[in-house]
C-alpha cells in the first residue's frame, strides 16, 4: 500500500470562541532586534492569528520566533535578531482566541478516538521495536522522493563504518536526499575514507588504526583548503565515492554549519553560528521530512527550527521528524526541547542506513 498522507482538518472558524474572539493586538518594533513587551513566540504547531475579522495561519513557523504583519496581510515567522524598526509584531501570551491567537495541534489527528496520525509514542527505549517504524518509513521515503522534501541531518557516525557511508551514498545517489545539514566533521571524515579508508584514523572496514594515519584527516583538511572548494578536491584527487562525492553529483546542497571545536575547516563551513542557521532555516522551511543521525547538536538546532506542519502545494501536511541514535538520551532530547512530534529510534545508524537501502536502493 502506498503511503497516505493524513489530511488536515482547520479549525472550525464560524463558531465560538473564534466569532466573538478580538483582533490580534500589534505593537511596532521601536529597536532593531528587540520584540515589544508582551511579544507572542510561536511553538512547533499551526497558529492563527485574526486580522480585520479573518483567522490567518503562519505558513511558515517555527519555535520561539515572532510573528510579524507584513504589508501583503501574511504573517512571518522572525527571529529576534532579524526584527526591525516600523515591523509590526503580534502580542499576546494565551493561546484559546481569548487575544486573537489560537494554537491548534489537532490538525492532523484521526477519527478513531484510540489512535493519533500524527501523535507518535514517548517514552522509547532500546526495547522498543521498531519493525512497523521501518516499515512506515520506507513507505514515507518512497512517497517524499518525488513529493516532498527530505532533509538528512548527520553527525560523523554516518560515515565511520564502510557499509552505513556506502548505504547513504546510495540513498543520496536515488532521489532520497534533497538536502543535508551537517558539521566539519561528517564531510571531513567522508572524504578522508574515500582517499585514505580512514575516518578519524581508523580504517573503515575493519577498525585497523595504520601508522600515522591520525594524520589523515588533517591532511584531508589541508588538500582541500589548498584546492579552495570541495568540488576543485574532487577533481584533483579523482575522489569518486562517498557522501559528499554522491550529493555534489546529484546537486543536493549541504550545509556544514562550524564549530568552536573544528580543525581547519574545510572551505565551505560556515563559521558564522547565525548565518549557518539562516542556511539551514532555508532548507528546513522547505522540509516535509527530516532525518536527523547521531549528532545531538545539530538535531536540537534543526529541531527547534522546523514546525510540525508546512504548507506544500497550498495545502497544509505534517513534517516528519526521525531521530536515530544508539543513546536513549540523545533521541529524548527533542522532546525536552519541545520538539514533540519526532518518532525516535534506538539504535546504531550504521544498522539503520543498510536496512533503508536494502529496502529502497534496487540492488
Amino acid at each position: 500500500m502506498n503511503f497516505q498522507l493524513p489530511k488536515y482538518k482547520q479549525p472550525n472558524f464560524d463558531q465560538e470562541p473564534f466569532l466573538s474572539a478580538p483582533d490580534a493586538r500589534i505593537v511596532v518594533v521601536e529597536i532593531d532586534g528587540v520584540a515589544p513587551e508582551h511579544y507572542h513566540a510561536l511553538s512547533i504547531y499551526p497558529e492563527y492569528f485574526k486580522i480585520n475579522g479573518e483567522w490567518i495561519l503562519a505558513s511558515e513557523s517555527r519555535m520561539d520566533g515572532v510573528p510579524v504583519l507584513k504589508t501583503d496581510g501574511t504573517i512571518q515567522v522572525v527571529e529576534f535578531r532579524n526584527l526591525k524598526v516600523r515591523d509590526n509584531v503580534i502580542v499576546g501570551r494565551t493561546e484559546d482566541a481569548s487575544e486573537g491567537i489560537y494554537i491548534y495541534a489537532k490538525g492532523f489527528s484521526s477519527n478513531d478516538t484510540n489512535s493519533d496520525l500524527f501523535a507518535f509514542r514517548s517514552g522509547r527505549s532500546r526495547e522498543t521495536a521498531y519493525s512497523m517504524d521501518y516499515d512506515k518509513l520506507y513507505k514515507l521515503l518512497i512517497h517524499e522522493r518525488n513529493n516532498g522534501y527530505i532533509v538528512w541531518v548527520l553527525g560523523p557516525a554516518v560515515v565511520f563504518d564502510f557499509d552505513s557511508r556506502q548505504a547513504l551514498s546510495a540513498l543520496i545517489s536515488n532521489g532520497y536526499a534533497h538536502a543535508i545539514l551537517a558539521g566539519n566533521a561528517m564531510a571531513t571524515h567522508d572524504l578522508e575514507a574515500a582517499l585514505f579508508r580512514t575516518a578519524l584514523g581508523q580504517n573503515t572496514y575493519n577498525q585497523q588504526s595504520p601508522p600515522n594515519a591520525h594524520y589523515h584527516h588533517l591532511d584531508l583538511i589541508n588538500k582541500a583548503r589548498q584546492a579552495g572548494s570541495l568540488e576543485l578536491l574532487l577533481e584533483k584527487e579523482t575522489i569518486r565515492e562517498g557522501v559528499v562525492y554522491s550529493a555534489i553529483t546529484n546537486n543536493v546542497p549541504m550545509v556544514l554549519a562550524g564549530s568552536i571545536r573544528d580543525d581547519g575547516p574545510l572551505p565551505p563551513v560556515i563559521a558564522d553560528v547565525y548565518q549557518a542557521q539562516d542556511e539551514m532555516r532555508k532548507h528546513t522551511r522547505r522540509a516535509t521530512t527530516i532525518i536527523c543521525l547521531a549528532t545531538q547538536l545539530h538535531t536540537i538546532a534543526t529541531g527547534n527550527m522546523t514546525p510540525a506542519y508546512t504548507r506544500k502545494d497550498g495545502e497544509i501536511r505534517p513534517v516528519y521528524i526521525y531521530c536515530v541514535d544508539i543513546a536513549e538520551f540523545a533521541v529524548n532530547k527533542l522532546k525536552d526541547r519541545g520538539s514533540l512530534e519526532v518518532t525516535t529510534l534506538v539504535t546504531n545508524v550504521q544498522d539503520f542506513l543498510v536496512h533503508l537501502k536494502n529496502n529502497l536502493v534496487s540492488p
